[in-house]
């Protein structure tokens, strides 16, 4: 092996042992060591954390929020609409079931969060009321369609418009769930459909508290 060789493989071998810390560091600081279970879970991690836009919403109680301050908490975000046919009612069912699989601890330490892309029709009121079918404690958010859609790019949960003027329209959107860390940033995505019987196994090391 000449002196070029040697150089080389030892750049390489010290490039593979990087790239090994960095996924390792990734994955305990999110709690979990084995990425084949939480893809097959259907989590998806970013390589890095993502900040959010700073922008005003208005959720279920007709108070002002901002979608970069949901810190202190895991949360799993869930963006629909509460005249959908299918796939809302079924997602925000699976996530009061995922929300009772989980240990208390994990728990007691994740948000569920609703995101309305149908301004038009769903008022504080109407989320309100709509989330309470599923569970009071999750939290219902809204905004006019250019902030929706500021969101939705920012967090890769791309929505189309409808159009409003045609009677009993519906919105394309995504089943897919945003995963938001304790710190308000974007940790990644839970891929739909959900399969919450593999989630309760993986979900409790993402998310619960650490000592």
């Amino acid at each position: 092996m000449t002196r070029i060789q040697k150089t080389v493989f030892v750049l390489v071998a010290l490039v593979a042992v990087v790239l090994g810390l960095t996924v390792h560091k990734v994955l305990n600081n999110q709690g979990q060591a084995d990425p084949t279970k939480l893809l097959d879970a259907g989590i998806v991690l970013l390589p890095q954390s993502r900040s959010l836009p700073a922008l005003s919403m208005t959720d279920q109680n007709g108070a002002t929020v901002a979608v970069d301050q949901f810190k202190d908490k895991w949360s799993l975000v869930f963006f629909g609409y509460t005249f959908c046919p299918d796939i809302c009612p079924t997602t925000l069912a699976q996530m009061r079931e995922l929300k009772g699989l989980l240990p208390l601890e994990a728990r007691n330490n994740v948000r569920f969060i609703f995101v309305s892309v149908d301004p038009h029709r769903d008022t504080p009121q109407q989320i309100k009321q709509y989330l309470g079918y599923f569970d009071p404690e999750f939290v219902g958010i809204t905004a006019d369609v250019p902030t929706l859609q500021k969101f939705a790019n920012a967090v890769s949960i791309p929505f189309i418009p409808a159009d409003t003027s045609k009677e009993n329209y519906t919105v394309d959107h995504s089943g897919n769930l945003v995963v938001l860390g304790p710190d308000g940033t974007q940790r990644g995505f839970i891929r739909a459909p959900l399969n919450n019987q593999k989630l309760k196994e993986q979900l409790p090391g993402l998310v619960a508290p650490k000592g």
